[in-house]
């Protein structure tokens, strides 16, 4: 069978009808990956020793030498049968969680595969393969909107393959003082364990749901999320969960000679600030923590990975 060009994985990319299952995600992971072993585009290690365990790679002249984001390479699989084998069980833990919820945690062997972070090593891996081949684009503003919803797109997957409800909604909201006015709000995903309750035409938000704001990046995003909160529990009378899902906060940036460096994109003193002027949020999570947010205590008391909403949190939020 003939391997997938990255002019192939570019059309799979554009193409609205695709990704519509997890296992679209992993198919065109692998494409990728095998395009990596055999391509063999150059390889770049991030100069900074604090972030040697980033890299970039850099396409060929066909492409216009065109560079990706940086994986993390603690997370990302650079080999498609390693990525094939973590996504088998990715799957098969998956069901584990829909059948027996905060339970499949438990075990030795459960546990064990749990610190291996594998979880997050997955979805990270599906998702910065997609990153990447949207970078290789010549107008890179094709696809930044297509790789934004894809990951939305990934995560609701994901949340209905542990049986939980989860879609997208247009709210309208009364505005108190104004009769017969209304906001629309959309929001990314509500999810709730009651499939009864939620449904792509209802217009409100029952109490056992909760909005969920799925971004790849919280760099100039952050500040919506608090703003939803204040304004939805304001709005309605009542307090309404809500959570944020990141993927990471890096960027390249220029170091010196090097354009290979690393930026982080999270503003620890805004996500504190709003916490204080406004509400602290439900939860937040992310697939690449950056290190702060699990060394700074005031991040760590509301800042987790993905994997632990998937294995604990979304069962306490989501209730029945």
């Amino acid at each position: 069978m003939r391997k997938a060009t990255l002019g192939d994985l570019q059309e799979s990319l554009a193409d609205k009808s695709g990704f519509t299952q997890l296992a679209d995600y992993a198919k065109f992971c692998s494409a990728f990956l095998a395009l990596l072993e055999t391509e063999k585009p150059t390889r770049i290690v991030s100069p900074s020793p604090a972030n040697e365990h980033y890299v970039f790679y850099q396409y060929g002249e066909a492409n216009r030498n065109k560079i990706t984001r940086p994986l993390n390479t603690k997370l990302y699989f650079e080999s498609s049968a390693e990525l094939s084998a973590a996504f088998d069980r990715f799957i098969e833990f998956l069901g584990d969680l829909k059948k027996r919820k905060q339970a499949a945690a438990a075990g030795k062997i459960r546990k064990r595969y749990l610190a291996s972070n594998e979880m997050n090593r997955v979805v990270y891996t599906l998702q910065q393969s997609v990153g990447c081949v949207g970078d290789s684009f010549e107008n890179e503003n094709q696809s930044r909107k297509r790789i934004g919803q894809l990951f939305e797109s990934l995560v609701k997957l994901v949340i209905k393959e542990i049986g939980v409800t989860c879609e997208p909604r247009v709210i309208n909201i009364p505005i108190p003082g104004f009769s017969g006015r209304e906001m629309s709000y959309e929001l990314d995903v509500v999810f709730s364990r009651n499939k009864a309750i939620i449904a792509s035409e209802t217009k409100h938000l029952h109490p056992a749901e909760v909005v969920g704001s799925v971004k790849t990046t919280s760099k100039d995003r952050i500040d919506k999320v608090f703003l939803d909160k204040f304004l939805l529990t304001k709005l309605l009378g009542r307090d309404i969960p809500v959570i944020a899902i990141f993927l990471h906060d890096v960027q390249r940036a220029k170091r010196g000679e090097s354009i290979f460096g690393i930026n982080s994109t999270f503003k620890t003193n805004h996500f504190l600030g709003y916490t204080v002027a406004l509400n602290k949020l439900d939860g937040v999570y992310y697939v690449d923590p950056r290190p702060d947010m699990v060394t700074n205590e005031l991040l760590r008391e509301q800042i987790r990975d993905f994997q632990s909403f998937l294995v604990r949190d979304l069962w306490t939020l989501a209730r029945e």
